[in-house]
């Protein structure tokens, strides 16, 4: 089993390994020291668990200024390279494109997003998202032959302002039915990733053997304000001592409830 993604895919692991932990303690045979790519055996029961860091799916170049360079049509084969191994692949994306980024299509620049750069078209907020997340499925398509899970877009529930402004998470329980939700500005990566996922099941339909599934927890999610860290999702440094965290879960907490639907779509799979 394998989890492609961002610090949100590596959440769900860090849940995965705490429930795993009930029966056994794996142990850890990764090829190298690197922390983004890291595997785990349990070997009473021949499972292996990949995690594979790639935050935003397709393939990118580290920028030596403040924006990093996107190939939106190239695979990212740190992992494409690795999931005809697997059984079980599990993708998800769309907080790192929140950021300026300079896209290239074709070998050739295409524009960017919060830029500003000279002779640089500034292109709509989603359309990186848009080509990374079909490029990524296109890979899935030429080079898996399992069950390759599509795990929703995860919300964030900053209030009173962003991130970096003071925005906090300070509710303590969850939302009710006949509760009005703030509005959540970032949804449009969901509606993208059903409308990708759609496509994406029609051309798996002409290839034997893939099945490719939907996991859509974004609606569950949005009723969990209280589930964030907070204040203390970090290190309390000076730096940022001011800053909450308001994206990632708690753990024990809500995410666990994405690896129980994950057992059991894997039951139903059978």
């Amino acid at each position: 089993m394998g989890f492609v993604g961002d610090s949100i895919s590596r959440n769900q692991v860090q849940s995965l390994l705490c429930l795993l932990s009930r029966v056994e303690y794996p142990e850890d045979i990764s090829s190298s020291p690197d922390i983004a790519f890291k595997v785990w055996n349990y070997t009473s029961y021949n499972f292996i668990l990949h995690v594979m860091w790639s935050p935003y799916l397709p393939d990118p170049i580290d920028a030596k200024s403040n924006f990093f360079s996107l190939y939106l049509d190239q695979y990212d084969t740190k992992w494409t390279s690795q999931i005809n191994q697997l059984d079980y692949l599990i993708i998800s994306s769309g907080h790192w494109f929140y950021r300026p980024l300079i896209f290239y299509e074709n070998e050739k620049l295409s524009g960017c997003q919060y830029c500003s750069l000279p002779n640089t078209t500034e292109l709509p907020l989603h359309y990186g998202y848009t080509k990374a997340l079909r490029t990524s499925l296109r890979a899935i398509l030429e080079n898996f032959t399992g069950l390759a899970i599509l795990r929703s877009f995860s919300p964030q529930h900053f209030e009173g302002g962003p991130w970096n402004k003071g925005g906090d998470c300070a509710r303590t329980r969850p939302y009710r039915r006949n509760e009005t939700i703030p509005e959540v500005s970032d949804l449009k990566i969901h509606d993208i990733q059903l409308e990708e996922f759609r496509a994406a099941e029609e051309e798996m339909e002409k290839k034997m053997g893939l099945r490719l599934r939907l996991m859509n927890t974004t609606q569950a999610m949005l009723l969990r304000p209280d589930g964030h860290p907070g204040r203390y999702g970090h290190l309390q440094t000076e730096e940022v001592s001011s800053r909450n965290d308001c994206i990632h879960w708690c753990l024990p907490g809500p995410i666990d409830t994405w690896n129980d639907i994950l057992l059991q779509m894997m039951k139903t799979e059978k």
